[in-house]
């Protein structure tokens, strides 16, 4: 090392150093990026470069960042049909997983009806950089990106099967930084969308979403056997909606039946996660962008046990 690199030893950002030459008045510079965003590793490279430019001998600057490749896990979240809460339930999971620390983000691939931007209250339309979208940070702590972030509110997206599947890459291929989990919002069925996704990005798993009603179940049966001839691994079913308790008399009933998607899920040999029963302050909560997993309480408590099951199940076929 030369007398002249010597001030960069005292830098605060010296511990990023890994290797530096300086030849011909160009010095070269190798940084270390582990554990950081892409926001982060810019912000590291113009302290450096501008500490560097003022050494004696040097005339230009050259950084390379180096960083190991984030192993992200891919969780698609389906249900076969719509309006068993499968978004709301995506969007929870999500808010409670980030109050446990994970770096989750959530791709909201529900192309023609996209929701996560208001259960997350993240409507903000999300930048570009290098032809990367930047997901938006929702108050919850959740990353997102959403077609419903990109064009006017109410506005009908009436897109052919390849232009869906199109939105849907720009989406996985996203700067997700060092996002460590990734949950994808899937629409209702088996089409275009949930092939394009497996194809694009296999996921490391699926959790798929439904009620005790046995027309659920038949749907519910359906997304488990697409997720299996694709071969990606079913983390578990959830049972949404399972009773429900009267607000006024405290009498508890179970208007879409009891117990059905476990008895399936026993059935088809895939984990059971849990149950949710019917909520309107949820509801309610949630369609305002404020996801009660994000806080204490018993929906809080209910979503953090279901993110700790999806998490020991991804550990699981991790091994």
């Amino acid at each position: 090392m030369t007398d002249s690199l010597q001030p960069l030893e005292s830098h605060p950002d010296a511990a990023r150093i890994r290797a530096k030459v300086l030849r011909e008045g160009r010095l070269h510079l190798i940084l270390d990026g582990e554990g950081l965003a892409r926001d982060e590793r810019d912000a590291l490279e113009a302290r450096l470069t501008e500490a560097a430019r003022v050494l004696d001998g040097v005339e230009a600057v050259e950084i390379a960042i180096s960083a190991p490749k984030v192993h992200r896990k891919l969780v698609a979240i389906g249900s076969g049909k719509g309006g068993v809460g499968k978004s709301t339930m995506t969007a929870n999971l999500a808010a409670a997983l980030a109050k446990k620390g994970v770096k989750v983000g959530v791709i909201d691939a529900d192309i023609y009806g996209p929701s996560q931007p208001t259960l997350l209250n993240a409507h903000a339309k999300p930048e570009a950089r290098d032809k990367q979208l930047i997901p938006v940070t929702s108050p919850s702590g959740v990353k997102l990106l959403s077609v419903g972030q990109l064009v006017e509110a109410g506005t009908a997206l009436a897109w052919r099967g390849p232009m869906a599947s199109g939105a849907l890459n720009q989406l996985v291929e996203g700067d997700w930084g060092d996002t460590e989990v990734l949950l994808v919002d899937l629409p209702p069925g088996t089409g275009d969308v949930q092939l394009s996704l497996v194809q694009k990005a296999k996921p490391a798993g699926a959790l798929v979403i439904s009620t005790p009603q046995d027309l659920s179940l038949i749907d519910a049966t359906r997304a488990i056997d697409l997720f299996e001839k694709v071969g990606v691994p079913v983390l578990g079913l959830v049972e949404n909606m399972a009773g429900y308790r009267c607000p006024h008399c405290g009498e508890e009933s179970d208007p879409f039946g009891s117990g059905g998607a476990q008895a399936s899920a026993k059935e088809l040999g895939v984990p059971f996660l849990g149950r949710l029963p019917l909520s309107a302050s949820l509801r309610e909560a949630s369609d305002a962008g404020r996801p009660p997993a994000s806080e204490d309480g018993p929906a809080g408590d209910a979503f953090a046990t279901l993110a700790d099951a999806l998490m020991s199940q991804l550990e699981t076929i991790a091994r």
